[in-house]
Formats: C-alpha cells, sequence, structure tokens
C-alpha cells in the first residue's frame, strides 16, 4: 500500500459522512536541516503531520514522532478557502495551515491539487446579477 493510501485510511475516522477528499500529504513539525546539527534534536523535537484537504475543510491531523502515516488526532482544522501553497525547494515551510509544517518535495504536487481544486468563491455561488454600477461622485 502506498504511503498517501495508508495516511488516508487512518485519517478516515475524522471525516464527517460524505466527505470527499481531494489531497492528502505529510509534513513534519522541524525541519529535516536540522539534521546537519544534530539527530537528537530530530529524534526528540520532530512530529510528523498528516493533511487531509476535504472538500469541506482542511484538516491537520497529529501523527507520531516515529512513522508518518499514523495518526493520532485532529490538530487544526481550516476553512476550504485557505491556499495551502505554492510549494518550493526541496522542504518547503507552509505557514497557512497553523503551526509551520515542512512539506518535502515528494507532496508538492499534492498540495498543488488541493490547491487548484479550491472553491473560487468561499462563501458561497457569486450573485446571480452584477450590483448595480454608480456613477462616481462629482459627475
Amino acid at each position: 500500500m502506498a504511503l498517501r493510501d495508508t495516511m488516508l485510511e487512518k485519517a478516515r475516522p475524522h471525516l464527517q459522512p460524505g466527505e470527499q477528499v481531494q489531497a492528502v500529504f505529510g509534513g513534519q513539525k522541524i525541519s529535516q536541516w536540522w539534521l546537519l546539527l544534530s539527530v537528537l534534536i530530530l529524534v526528540f523535537a520532530n512530529k510528523y503531520r498528516v493533511v487531509v484537504v476535504t472538500d469541506r475543510r482542511i484538516l491537520v491531523l497529529a501523527g507520531t514522532t516515529w512513522s508518518q502515516s499514523k495518526v493520532t488526532g485532529v490538530l487544526a482544522e481550516v476553512p476550504r478557502s485557505v491556499q495551502v501553497g505554492p510549494p518550493s525547494g526541496l522542504w518547503w515551510r507552509c505557514t497557512s495551515l497553523g503551526e509551520p509544517l515542512h512539506v518535502h518535495r515528494r507532496f508538492h504536487k499534492d498540495v498543488v491539487a488541493a490547491d487548484v481544486q479550491r472553491p473560487a468563491h468561499p462563501s458561497g455561488p457569486p450573485p446571480a446579477f452584477p450590483p448595480p454600477a454608480f456613477p462616481p461622485p462629482g459627475r
């Protein structure tokens, strides 16, 4: 089973009935660049996160220290209208989902897919008729 499929399977209990998953990707609390300083920092300070983007909301789920595919609970629920990306670089730092989240390049296509499917009008459909245009004052 692929990593994304495993993450989605573990996240299913936290989804609402009828909620459609649009993207799922993983991240971690601290950057892997800390490995250059000390492995102990990664072992004790790092926690994995699973982000599930649905048609209704974005869920940030808590993972464990050792596995990116295990889910222990919901950390944050973000409105679906939030733009997650655009990602760049080897380890992209995402700040739009609450706590900073470091996302590896292998998940960048999932972040882009989530942003492409983001609703154009977060508060509902646009009005049927445009509002009337008033002439500028002083004319």
